[in-house]
């Protein structure tokens, strides 16, 4: 019989304490450039996800984006086999619930009514980022399986360590959510709109399979998105010029100043994206009269394309859903990507052909009464969300004749 080697672990403040050889072999090994074959978007483990890159979190923590100053103090969990790393949990000490699409703010309110302290807590994701990815990094090998009942209790153990309320494991793989669960992590669903290509070689194939009401209004949208002289234009790799960074980013400050009252990605991360992961990267922008006026930035991974932020100086009737939505779809398309993902939240996306997809988190709450109060009410929300998933994929803008696997 081998002797296996025994599993240490750690916690590091800075994504920079771990080489980016280790990171990407548990994050995104190389059989990863594969397309992913399984149905279901949780349970994908193959395709490449630019989100779990040592690139994109470096980008994050360097640029002071997601750092103690923001309230995203670094606690990454290592798991090391024979002294090698071979896993990790890119991990998160907060003292609020900003920038996490998954919230709780209902949770700390009763907490602290009660009397307890919520925060600080844990956040085991990718910040700022809604996005469905491997949350358990495990490097491919004959431990894999050991470290990750590792990792699953490490965080429980950082989170008594650091005195933390919760872990939560936000836009996890449903593999992981079920994994988590066996070690006393309570479970939850949410949904997003995501389009599926069904093999289709142009966009036309794709409206084809709408019906006639929404194929007319999908027409009529970027028709008149483009009015006005407006053009549109991809730029990615070294196609993206440092004029076209400067324009977005004053797009995006524009329209989080809005929404939010303080972005959360700084200038710093769009060069440092810019310079580490070009080729990862799709910027989406509109002109017209030879000035850029509108944006959004999606990443490239090897099955999806995942639409991120946008944002405009100008403001045009559909130019949003054109410059979001249906150039994205066309991307996908040309580029033979299984699944477009735009983000959080929005019903508005099934008349564009984005259809509801169930994400998955789990949520280790260390105090035993606050665990069973969130736990009860997370049974109910898991039933809604199960509902609401299926009235709205039965209520969706395709042609009930149209082959929707």
């Amino acid at each position: 019989m081998t002797d296996l080697p025994d599993i240490s672990l750690e916690a590091v403040s800075s994504v920079a304490q771990i080489s980016a050889e280790d990171w990407n072999a548990c994050a995104n090994p190389p059989c990863a450039s594969s397309i992913a074959t399984t149905d279901s978007r949780g349970d994908s483990k193959a395709a490449y996800n630019p989100f779990v890159s040592h690139a994109f979190f470096s980008a994050l923590e360097a640029s002071v984006s997601a750092s103690p100053r923001t309230g995203w103090g670094p606690r990454h969990l290592i798991a090391r086999a024979g002294g090698k790393i071979a896993g990790i949990v890119p991990c998160y000490l907060k003292n609020h619930s900003q920038g996490e699409y998954v919230f709780d703010h209902g949770w700390a309110d009763a907490f602290e009514r009660a009397g307890g302290n919520y925060y600080p807590k844990l956040q085991a994701t990718v910040p700022f980022t809604p996005a469905t990815g491997p949350r358990l990094l495990v490097r491919p090998g004959e431990n894999g399986s050991r470290v990750r009942e590792a990792l699953a209790g490490g965080l429980i153990g950082l989170c008594n360590a650091t005195q933390a309320s919760s872990v939560h494991v936000t836009f996890a793989r449903r593999d992981e959510w079920t994994f988590l669960a066996k070690h006393g992590f309570l479970q939850r669903t949410d949904q997003q709109f995501h389009w599926r290509n069904e093999d289709y070689s142009t966009f036309d194939d794709f409206l084809a399979t709408l019906n006639s009401r929404h194929r007319k209004a999908i027409k009529r949208e970027r028709r008149e998105a483009l009015e006005n002289g407006i053009t549109i234009h991809h730029l990615t790799g070294s196609g993206i010029t440092p004029d076209a960074w400067d324009a977005f980013f004053e797009f995006y400050m524009e329209t989080g100043s809005r929404k939010w009252g303080r972005p959360y990605l700084t200038r710093e991360f769009f060069s440092l994206v810019g310079e580490t992961m070009a080729d990862d990267v799709l910027l989406v922008m509109a002109k017209r009269d030879g000035r850029w006026i509108a944006g959004a930035i999606n990443f490239i991974g090897s099955d999806t394309l995942f639409g991120r932020n946008w944002g405009a100086i100008e403001h045009h009737p559909f130019l949003h859903f054109e410059v979001c939505y249906y150039q994205a779809i066309d991307f996908a398309i040309a580029r033979g990507l299984k699944y477009v993902e735009a983000g959080a939240q929005g019903e508005h996306k099934i008349a564009r052909g984005y259809l509801p997809q169930t994400t998955y988190s789990a949520h280790y709450i260390a105090d035993p009464s606050l665990r069973h109060a969130v736990g009860d009410y997370l049974r109910h929300e898991r039933q809604y969300v199960q509902q609401a998933v299926r009235h709205l994929t039965e209520t969706g803008p395709f042609r009930k004749t149209a082959n929707r696997k």
